[in-house]
């Protein structure tokens, strides 16, 4: 009986090593692959005091020049809010900024771009929010004396910046978009 479970062992275990003549590797990490088609831009003219141009791709609601730049396939909105300079610039910077930097828990870093148009009288500041915070880009733009925005990024999601990595870029570029092509009303 013993020499039985002795000679099966030993089958077992020639079986065993033959079976597994090429070495086993483990299986390559996948790369989530999110393309986003190519944006097309439009001027979006309203009642309030600046134009500016959207991603043709987003849905847009207007509440009393407080703009909610919706993208359901990414599941986040731009949200832009306008508010009226009263002898307050100070105050509004402050805010803007304290906005951006309240996020600084989370993030990795913030990096802060300037952004200065002269001929349009358009002055601000675009900040990137690296890391898991809750947004990963803001922006502030004023003319100093009538008028001053804020706009901010923000997923429906947990932030993980990994998964929302090709989103967030195309959304920055829309941001960028709309920093950039700003335009107050006379």
């Amino acid at each position: 009986m013993i020499q039985n479970i002795v000679k099966l062992s030993c089958l077992g275990l020639f079986l065993s090593l033959i079976a597994c003549g090429d070495e086993t590797l483990p299986k390559p990490k996948g790369h989530l692959s999110l393309e986003y088609p190519k944006a097309k831009y439009s001027k979006l003219n309203s009642n309030c005091s600046f134009t500016f141009e959207k991603n043709d791709l987003a849905n847009i609601k207007d509440k009393s020049c407080a703009f909610e730049i919706n993208y359901p396939k990414m599941k986040a909105t731009i949200y832009l809010t306008h508010k009226p300079v009263n002898n307050d610039i100070d105050k509004l910077l402050r805010d803007a900024q304290t906005l951006t930097y309240n996020h600084v828990v989370k993030a990795d870093d913030i990096i802060e771009q300037p952004f200065i148009n002269d001929k349009k009288k358009v002055y601000g500041m675009f900040y990137e929010v690296g890391g898991n915070a809750a947004t990963n880009a803001q922006f502030y733009v004023t003319d100093s004396t009538k008028n001053f925005i804020v706009g901010s990024v923000y997923f429906y999601a947990k932030p993980n910046f990994d998964s929302i990595l090709p989103a967030a870029q195309y959304l920055k570029e829309d941001m960028r978009r709309i920093l950039e092509t700003l335009e107050w009303k006379q």
